[in-house]
């Protein structure tokens, strides 16, 4: 399965949400896992920078990935942003059959 990395930032008002963050992220890990119950967290990490959050997970296609970053912007995260990751060995792969 693909490798997805999704890049959140809460909302300046979320600001309380940080004192609850352990009941927030498991409603919504919860939420993700009945919508898209094939998909596998690898990691997951708080940010000090530009984002607040960062998960990597493996679903099966860009729709999967897609719900979960809408269900991110729908409970409170201002922007979410998913990435597709390949392992290095694979884009030197694809690098040296094209040129």
């Amino acid at each position: 399965m693909p490798t997805y990395i999704l890049l959140t930032k809460l909302a300046p008002s979320a600001g309380d949400q940080l004192k609850k963050r352990d009941r927030t992220s498991h409603k919504w890990y919860k939420k993700v896992k009945e919508a898209c119950p094939e998909v596998k967290f690898k990691s997951h990490y708080a940010l000090l920078g530009q984002y607040d959050f960062l998960d990597i997970y493996e679903a099966p296609d860009e729709e999967t990935a897609t719900k979960i970053s809408m269900i991110s912007r729908m409970d409170g995260a201002l922007y979410a942003e998913t990435l597709i990751a390949m392992e290095h060995k694979k884009f030197i792969e694809i690098v040296n059959k094209i040129g």
